[in-house]
């Protein structure tokens, strides 16, 4: 697999790219900006580009920008956006405008070394990841007009690994039960939401969206 970093924290960047290294990943380029980001993306065309939301010059979204602008221009490059924050917002805006190969976790979440590689396998294969914790976050939170009110509490817990990325297989496994047990869950969950099958369309992308739509 070959890797973008891109951080503007010298300390942080390294040390990604020491694990990554560490772990047989090949580190094409490092990047202290969002404009050397994307020419070093649009250069040597790696598998993911590991990103972080706020860079210079102003601290604020420059990262996920630019995660956007290498999504529309290189679909074929995943995209993994680190943040430092729980910011639902953001996971929400990357998903509407490219629900594959993209990833979202905390920036304390890479430095296992685990979490990481299969965070970038799962991109690179062309999954959603989503951070567990803003998972969590939303799960706890207090909802209006909640649009997961049908749901079961089984459905519920499925939903939310579901919006982890994990596959039937993975969620069977967490969960001690069968995949088919998995895969009626979430054909029910598809019904509730009216997600109807649609070949143009991710439904499981649609379901997460919905979920983290579901907040006040």
């Amino acid at each position: 697999m070959r890797v973008v970093v891109a951080d503007d924290l010298l300390l942080t960047r390294e040390g990604i790219v020491r694990l990554l290294g560490d772990a047989g990943v090949e580190v094409v380029a490092e990047a202290e900006n969002a404009e050397r980001l994307l020419h070093h993306v649009r250069f040597t065309r790696p598998d993911v580009a590991i990103v972080d939301i706020r860079m210079p010059p102003t601290h604020t979204d420059e990262g996920l920008v630019a995660a956007r602008d290498i999504r529309e221009r290189q679909p074929e490059v995943g995209v993994l956006v680190l943040s430092q924050y729980i910011e639902p917002s953001y996971a929400m805006r990357l998903l509407e405008d490219t629900p594959e190969r993209i990833g979202y976790l905390l920036k304390e979440r890479v430095f296992d070394v685990n979490v990481l590689i299969d965070a970038l396998r799962r991109i690179s294969e062309g999954e959603t990841v989503v951070d567990p914790t803003i998972v969590t976050r939303l799960l706890g939170s207090s909802r209006r007009h909640d649009p997961l009110f049908e749901l079961t509490p089984r459905e519920r817990e499925v939903l939310s690994l579901v919006a982890e990325g994990l596959s039937n297989k993975a969620i069977a496994a967490r969960l001690f039960v069968t995949e088919r047990t998995v895969e009626a869950h979430v054909k029910q969950i598809f019904r509730k939401l009216g997600l109807e099958a649609n070949p143009a369309s991710h439904r499981r992308v649609l379901a997460v969206l919905t979920y983290l739509r579901a907040t006040p």
